[in-house]
């Protein structure tokens, strides 16, 4: 079984970083500098963002589904982030190397079952999670902060 992980188009984020402090949080968004290097994952380029990177901080409907499991919560998107990063049967380093919080959502928006995949284990837990039938993707979050890091779907 083979799936996909890709990044969200950088059009989706136009226009953000030329905005202001107070337009940027008069839309709940706001700019932040990755004052580490790691921590900051970006939703486009699926890595974290270099110490010193300029991002926004900004949230994201990540299962836009009408019903009870419908979510949105905080992404990072990086200044320099240009086409989205795509990668098949393989995790990005900036999942990989975090606990995750895996859920298998079925093709109706309804929750079907959830894993957490401590590092090293991303690849295996989403496997196992693909193999079910009733899952038709799985979403990536960071186990400790919920940020929504990756839409994973089969190939």
């Amino acid at each position: 079984m083979a799936y996909r992980i890709e990044g969200l188009a950088r059009q989706a984020f136009e226009g953000l970083f030329e905005m202001t402090d107070a337009e940027l949080a008069a839309r709940g968004a706001m700019r932040v500098t990755a004052d580490a290097p790691r921590g900051y994952p970006c939703r486009v380029s699926l890595r974290d963002a270099d110490e010193g990177e300029e991002l926004i901080l900004l949230n994201h409907v990540s299962h836009d589904v009408d019903g009870p499991f419908r979510t949105t919560y905080a992404i990072y998107v990086r200044r320099d982030a240009d086409a989205p990063a795509s990668f098949t049967d393989e995790v990005p380093g900036c999942l990989d190397s975090r606990t995750l919080s895996l859920r298998g959502f079925g093709a109706d928006g309804l929750l079907k079952h959830g894993l957490l995949a401590v590092p090293g284990e991303a690849d295996a837990r989403i496997r196992e999670l693909l193999s079910r039938p009733d899952v038709a993707a799985v979403h990536a979050h960071a186990a400790t902060y919920g940020c929504f890091l990756a839409r994973i779907e089969r190939n």
